[in-house]
């Protein structure tokens, strides 16, 4: 990739807030750097908000809220789709934006554009399909009517993994619902928000309905924005103690809350499993994103007659991985998002070792430019490990062995979140129970990915509240009406 081409795509991105259909610089002037993480060098600068900027950008979003509730469910979802066809148009430069901004190879950033637009297009269909219901009371003395109403402004907190497919996420089913929203992405990869705010405003999306700010100080400008009477709803992706301050936050003005939060998963492996089968997925599953997703497998739980096998062929897998700048041809593994990253993984690792794992490749940060670490395979990890307790969000496998069914329930279900998990098996009703069995929001059966806009994605116990995509996704941005009507007979 050129550096002209990267330098051209930069600089068309615009670098001030959105406000009321606008770009603007912030109020008080100040400006932040977006670095490369796999050179450490600043890319571009940009806005950086202050509370009245924040608060700004939700007056533009109460003021467009009437007329957008207002307007037509198609006109909603025709918006919407033609923001999905711009994005497939552009598809080409937010691949290369992410890649720049985040790390990971090209060939994920484009797969995450298919993935990101999809919540587009899924919530363009969804916009005209909102229902309510008819009919008589049980007495038959009057007719039940309810309806689906907006929730009305809401604040959406995106983190920096997905730039683009945890916007679109957020952003379709609000507008397909007929809520106004004030975005605010990650300060380390904001540039894909703001070019898809572009793609909004090109695609004819009414001014104050969309507003994106930037900002460091993420904590006053959050919460000048969730103390204002006017908000009613705040969905967020992101750690669950981060979470569980927004929920604290929202609870003094009842809030709709979506919290789409930290994940463990683990990843079962029986001794009947298609171990091809398993291996790829366990691929997919630990390596997409350089392990940074909260759907990123954390713990590979393996029964005890084909652990050997199947680390030696994970190891082999891992052993031909190409580590690079993600706009490289090959790359298979980018950098990861910073420092402090690098140093979690590190210390992760470290941990396991010394409490008995064996280290079968990789283990250590990468002595090049950019925030790089080795793809890693643990074998043998013993019980209280911290690498078994925390989410890594990195490119680590972590292997543990198990006997039986019972066992591996235990170990699977032996964490405070409950996101995701995957099971391989061919029987099918070992399959059936672990569905029963097992306690998290989703889970993958001889499936190494499980994200779908056409799904509903959440999780159970600290893993989150709510759920994102599917038809049940563009319930979490309406309010349900009741009313009562005489009996148009009597």
């Amino acid at each position: 990739m050129s550096e002209t081409r990267e330098a051209d795509l930069l600089s068309s991105v615009p670098d001030g807030l959105f406000v009321g259909g606008a770009w603007r610089p912030a109020s008080e002037g100040k400006t932040f750097g977006v670095a490369d993480p796999s050179t450490g060098e600043t890319v571009k600068e940009i806005a950086d908000a202050s509370v009245a900027d924040g608060v700004a950008a939700l007056d533009a979003a109460c003021s467009a809220a009437d007329e957008w509730a207002a307007t037509p469910a198609r006109t909603r979802g025709e918006i919407l789709r033609k923001a999905f066809d711009l994005l497939q148009e552009r598809a080409d430069d937010v691949a290369l934006l992410m890649t720049i901004e985040m790390g990971k190879p090209l060939a994920e950033s484009r797969g995450e554009v298919t993935y990101g637009g999809e919540f587009l297009r899924w919530f363009a269909e969804e916009a005209p399909r909102i229902q309510g219901r008819y009919g008589a009371n049980p007495e038959g003395t009057g007719r039940i009517v309810v309806s689906q109403h907006p929730v009305g402004p809401c604040y959406l907190i995106t983190p920096w993994n997905f730039p683009l497919a945890m916007a679109t996420r957020k952003i379709a089913p609000a507008l397909a619902a007929g809520c106004t929203v004030v975005l605010k992405p990650a300060s380390l990869t904001p540039l894909t928000t703001l070019f898809v705010a572009q793609i909004f405003a090109d695609a004819g999306l009414p001014d104050g309905v969309l507003n994106v700010v930037t900002t460091t100080s993420t904590g006053p400008v959050s919460e000048a924005i969730l103390s204002d009477p006017r908000l009613r709803k705040v969905s967020f992706t992101g750690s669950t103690p981060v979470g569980q301050k927004l929920l604290a936050q929202a609870a003094d003005g009842v809030l709709r809350t979506s919290m789409e939060l930290g994940g463990n998963a683990p990843f079962v492996v029986f001794d009947d499993a298609d171990l091809d089968k398993a291996v790829d997925g366990a691929i997919a599953a630990k390596f997409r994103n350089i392990g940074q997703a909260c759907t990123a497998a954390n713990r590979f739980i393996v029964h005890r007659s084909v652990v050997e096998e199947f680390t030696r062929r994970v190891t082999e897998r891992v052993e031909s991985f190409t580590t690079g700048r993600g706009t490289e041809d090959g790359v298979t593994i980018g950098p990861l998002i910073d420092d402090r990253a690098v140093a979690k993984a590190s210390s992760l690792v470290t941990d396991a070792v010394e409490r008995g794992a064996t280290l079968r490749t990789g283990g250590e940060a990468l002595d090049r430019p950019g925030t790089y670490f080795a793809a890693t395979v643990l074998d043998d990890v013993q019980p209280g490990s911290e690498i078994l307790r925390e989410e890594i969000f990195g490119p680590v496998l972590a292997i543990v062995p198990f006997d039986d069914e019972d066992e591996a329930v235990r170990l699977a279900n032996d964490t405070e979140y409950g996101l995701v998990s995957y099971v391989y098996t061919e029987n099918l009703a070992r399959g059936q129970r672990m569905i029963e069995r097992l306690a998290t929001g989703m889970m993958g059966l001889n499936m190494g990915v499980v994200s779908n806009a056409a799904a509903p994605f959440g999780g159970w116990k600290m893993s989150g509240l709510g759920r994102e995509g599917g038809a049940e996704g563009i319930h979490e941005y309406l309010q349900t009406k009741y009313t009562l009507t005489p009996d148009p007979f009597a």
